[in-house]
């Protein structure tokens, strides 16, 4: 699937920015669709993300553009590797068209996935994380150890190996990475427009406790900032970027969902409520104080021209400047069979489903009547939410 070549729709000075939400396994969804906008002018150069979406938007804006596809392949084929010769019965490989397990597993898949999230827990994830020993209890007050159960030390490595920082730190691309201060609570970006960044800003940024450890940088403790804000769009928003800006947000939790029927699937609406952050109630908010402060500058425009000349107005009117934005939403919208484990089920099947859903629509929305329909851009906020609503699968 490759999206349309639409040049000519977006002028030379539009920015695109690509913002990741938390989400574990989920993850592979925004690879999928990063390799779905890879091969079109939507290209982003400004990365935004929290947790699983802060590792992604690394490996995107430290390769590259040419090797970006391979390293995120790479991680995603090294994380799902956990269960060695068992997934070589659920998965044919990356870059194979859609996963088909056995007809004998087709019905018990929840089983499976079950499966898998426990050895998850109990074994750990190559190159992300391995479980604590000895395990917390017997660990002193105050250390590392003490404060989670399992240790990041792998995700370190891989990170040193797959990014590469300097190329980060020259700013060719933006990359914003969200994080939580332990002490009193504040969200935090690490962005390299504003500091160097390094393998620590990004497990900072994936840090979700009690799983993880708070990493400290330059004497202040993090950890992961989806416990503040699992959707980093608002730190889009409340940037002053004077260009248009078309932002691609990547969400893995979806808001909306069925009522719950039983425990399991309680325990499941409350984390897609907890962790989708209300993502579209923010998203509204702040495309309506973006477009109520265009409507403020149209009004002061309409006065009389001594009016606009007094320096109260000229400077009220300044702050209300706005740059025309795209809002275009891509929400992960779990299959039947997923649980409330589907974010820390690194099964490669699973991840396979994942990534291909993302390409799936990231091409939907790239071919959707409605985004070729468009007129291009006018001052104010536009949202898309042009993927399909349920999974079929």
């Amino acid at each position: 699937m490759s999206a349309p070549n639409l040049s000519g729709y977006f002028d030379g000075k539009h920015r695109h920015a690509l913002v990741l939400q938390g989400g574990g396994a989920l993850g592979a969804y925004q690879a999928g669709v990063y390799e779905e906008l890879f091969n079109t002018e939507y290209q982003p150069d400004w990365l935004v993300g929290v947790s699983i979406g802060a590792i992604n938007a690394a490996l995107i804006a430290g390769n590259p553009h040419d090797r970006r596809i391979a390293r995120l392949t790479e991680f995603w084929e090294l994380v799902s590797s956990g269960m060695g010769p068992v997934t070589s019965f659920f998965s044919k490989g990356f870059g194979e068209a859609a996963f088909e397990p056995p007809a004998w597993f087709k019905h018990p898949r929840s089983a499976f996935n079950e499966f898998s999230a426990l050895w998850s827990a109990l074994i750990g994830i190559p190159g992300f994380y391995k479980p604590r020993f000895p395990p917390p209890v017997l660990q002193p007050d105050g250390s590392p150890g003490a404060l989670s159960l399992y240790d990041m030390a792998p995700l370190k490595e891989t990170l040193e190996k797959l990014i590469d920082f300097d190329l980060i730190n020259t700013k060719r691309v933006r990359l914003s990475v969200g994080a939580v201060k332990v002490r009193n609570g504040n969200s935090h970006y690490f962005d390299n427009f504003e500091q160097e960044i390094g393998a620590e800003h990004i497990m900072a940024s994936c840090a979700l406790p009690p799983s993880f450890s708070p990493v400290t940088i330059e004497g202040e403790a993090y950890w992961d900032g989806g416990i503040v804000s699992n959707t980093p769009l608002q730190y889009v928003l409340d940037s002053k970027i004077m260009e248009k800006l078309c932002v691609f947000q990547v969400d893995l939790f979806s808001a909306e969902g069925p009522l719950p029927v039983n425990l399991a699937t309680a325990q499941q609406r409350r984390k897609d409520i907890l962790y989708s952050s209300r993502t579209r109630y923010n998203s509204n908010m702040g495309a309506e104080v973006v477009n109520t402060k265009k409507a403020l500058r149209d009004l002061l425009a309409r006065l009389p021209e001594q009016l606009q000349q007094d320096e109260a107005v000229k400077q009220l009117a300044e702050s209300m400047r706005v740059t025309p934005i795209e809002i275009v939403h891509l929400i992960y919208r779990q299959s039947r069979h997923e649980l409330e484990s589907k974010d820390y089920e690194f099964s490669r099947a699973s991840v396979l489903e994942h990534w291909q859903a993302g390409r799936r629509d990231a091409h939907d929305t790239l071919t959707h009547p409605e985004w070729l329909k468009a007129s291009g851009l006018t001052d104010g906020v536009t949202q898309y939410d042009l993927t399909r609503h349920t999974r079929e699968v």
